[in-house]
Parts: C-alpha cells; structure tokens; sequence
C-alpha cells in the first residue's frame, strides 16, 4: 500500500487554524487505546485534521547551492539547453506561476529559488507561500519573471526538487496526522536516495516527522548482524558504552522480548522493536516501562500506524517515506502576462 496515495492531508484553510497541544494525560489514554474503539485504525478526512504543520527553520543556502549548481550541470550537459536556446528569441521574457496540481504539504521552495537564481540572476522569485504549508490544486506556490530561456532551461530542476521533496513532506504528514492523537512520532531512517539526504529529512521535518540519525558517524545503532560478529547483545552494547561519548546515543535493534530484557540490563538509551505484532510492542513497551526510549518499525502502513502507536512506543520508523514516495504534481504555468515592452514567447 501507498503511503502517499492513500490519504489526504489538510488544507490551505485548516493550516490557519490555531492549535491546542494535548495534556498528557490525554496523550497517556491515547496511548492506551482511550482514542478510537477497540483495534479500528483511524482514518481521518482531510476536514478533520486541525493540527497546522509547526514552520522548520529552512536548510542555508551555502548547503543547498552545490546540490543545485550540481542539478543543473547535469542537466545542461555539454553544451545547454539546445530546445530553449534554438527555438526561443534571446530577448524573450516570460512570467509564469508555480502551481499545486494534488493536495500535499509544500517543501523545497528554497532549491526551486536557488535553481532559477543560478540560471539567471535577473531572474524574479516571488514565493506566495512557504513550506509546510497545505496545498490545495490550483495553489499558486510562487511567480517566475524574467529571461525565458533561463526559466525554462532551470524549470525541471526547480521542479524535480519541488515535486519530490513535496512528495516527502506530504508521505510524512499523512503518517504524522494519523498518530498524532496517540503521542507518538514519525521519524525517518537512513534509506535515502544517493546525494539527497540532507534535503529529504529536511522535507520529513517539514512533514512533521523527525529525524533519526543523518549518517553512521553521529549515533550507535547496534542491528542484529552487529550483534551476531560481537557475540551477543550484552557484549555489543558493553563495547559501545566503554567507546562512545557521553553525547553519542546507543540504540539497540531487538526482534525478542529477551532480547530487550539484555539490552536494558546493558544500558542501551534507545531500543528500536523491529518487525513485532502491536501485541508484542505492548508487551516490550510495559518491560521498558520508561527506561528507554522505544521506537518501532518494520512493515509500517497507513492501515497499520494507528495500531501500533496505540501500543504505547515512542517513535514509529517508516523508511517509505523517503525511499518510495509519489512525486506531488507541481507545474510551472503561463501567468498570462509579458512584462511591458518586452517580447513574450511564452
């Protein structure tokens, strides 16, 4: 089953809603099953999502440039846009719109700006609305003035970084809108597309999930083949703990409920519940009784999240949303208007 497809997220109009962070005791009876009737998943329309998408600090520009100057060599090739640059007079001038053609949740506007800024610096980018923000089809998400040929040689590398970084955000947010009545939080995993890590758990924040680590050099996370070539858990984790600083986290992945009793004795800070039945997870979130911070994953759906927040664990991984996304349709449309005295080839 889709992630991406299966649900849809709120809209412009519900992002403008204010709202109110749940006690803790409501999100402990959440958590234990008070929301929803017996094991019925939730499923909640797009009307009935009142939670507005908290606005992420946006990623430098020094970090976005050489991915976009990179994008766009690529793209150029050997000798530039060959279309644009035969078929459209030099003087031409465009004025175009960024445009929402699906529901979705909005991320990388940045990358679009910084990619018509590097094809052209006369190039004008109004942006009407900024990440995080719930699109409805027909949005309009920003305005493109200037040199056409520019525009248009810069337009798919714009929109490939604004389609599936979307994508990300909007995956992120269905999952994030379904679980967040239980307390718990989505949180990506390291199963990114090659060269596009930084921005795509950028856009999962956006979503209004959370990151897990960036790479193998800033937390321990002991699986089960780490294990197997120590010689057990107790020995895995016993290392990691004489190694690690004190600011380096060690999580252990554990598949049994011995397992988890031999990781805590261990003193891992974060056990990560792979591939267990929510019953299972119940169990495991009961034995850790608040001694770690637990984390599930393996095989997460829309149809099965609900269910397994309701056991009580922390956080819920969902590789998917980075590694299997739906682009979300964005285009690049003709504004309908040429600056004055300029040639409009549009």
């Amino acid at each position: 089953m889709s992630i991406i497809s299966e649900m849809p997220v709120g809209t412009a109009e519900q992002l403008k809603e204010t709202s109110v962070g749940n006690s803790r005791q409501s999100t402990l009876a959440a958590k234990q099953g008070d929301i929803g009737a017996g094991n019925q998943s939730i499923q909640p329309a797009a009307k009935s999502i009142d939670l507005a998408l908290p606005e992420v600090p946006p990623l430098a520009d020094v970090l976005l440039e050489p991915l976009v100057r990179n994008t766009l060599q690529e793209d150029l090739g050997r000798a530039g846009d060959l279309t644009s640059n035969y078929i459209i007079p030099a003087e031409a001038y465009a004025s175009l719109r960024l445009a929402a053609r699906e529901h979705g949740v909005l991320a990388g506007l940045d990358l679009a700006r910084i990619a018509f800024r590097l094809m052209d610096p006369a190039i004008k980018f109004l942006p009407l609305m900024r990440d995080g923000q719930r699109l409805n089809p027909g949005d309009v998400i920003a305005t493109v003035e200037g040199p056409a040929r520019a525009i248009l040689s810069a337009e798919r590398t714009a929109l490939n970084f604004l389609g599936h970084l979307s994508g990300v955000a909007t995956a992120t947010a269905r999952i994030a809108d379904v679980i967040r009545p239980f307390g718990v939080k989505v949180t990506c995993t390291r199963k990114t597309l090659p060269g596009l890590r930084m921005v795509q758990k950028y856009a999962v924040r956006v979503g209004g999930g959370s990151n897990h680590r960036y790479g193998l050099d800033d937390a321990i996370l002991i699986k089960d083949n780490h294990v197997a070539v120590a010689g057990g858990v107790h020995q895995a984790v016993e290392r990691a703990r004489q190694a690690a600083g004190h600011m380096v986290a060690i999580e252990l992945e554990v598949d049994t409920l011995e397992q988890l009793e031999e990781g805590l004795a261990a003193g891992a800070n974060i056990i990560l519940l792979d591939n267990m039945s929510p019953d299972m997870l119940r169990e495991a979130v009961r034995i850790v009784n608040g001694r770690a911070v637990t984390e599930a994953s393996g095989r997460v759906t829309l149809d099965t999240v609900a269910d397994i927040a309701r056991t009580g664990v922390d956080y819920i991984a969902v590789g998917a949303i980075t590694h299997s996304v739906k682009v979300l349709d964005i285009g690049l449309d003709d504004a309908g208007a040429a600056a004055p005295g300029e040639i409009r080839e549009i």
